[in-house]
């Protein structure tokens, strides 16, 4: 199982579009504070294998992960493949977002 990367557009198209997906921003919890996409919830990607069962129940969620570059985003994408997570969008950092932030 993989997880499979996409353009910031792409998962703005997402969430405009559908309505059964979580946004997961997996950075730490003072740079969710200066600004995250609306509706995200946070689990540092470091809390990926502690907090997933706990706050991401439906392993065929849809999940966009995001984090400030891509690099972290990346290894929690990994992280949750290797847990059994079968819906998994990956689409960089919120430096390329060049859409709404929530503060």
């Amino acid at each position: 199982m993989i997880y499979e990367n996409i353009t910031a557009e792409d998962a703005k198209e997402i969430m405009d579009t559908e309505t059964d997906y979580i946004i997961l921003d997996v950075r730490e919890q003072d740079e969710y504070d200066v600004g995250h996409i609306p509706g995200a919830i946070l689990i540092p990607y470091t809390e990926i294998e502690n907090q997933a069962a706990l706050k991401l129940p439906d392993k065929d969620t849809l999940l966009l992960i995001y984090c400030r570059s891509g690099r972290r985003s990346k290894i929690a994408a990994e992280a949750l493949v290797e847990l059994g997570y079968s819906n998994i969008k990956e689409f960089g950092g919120i430096i390329d977002w060049p859409y709404e932030i929530e503060k």
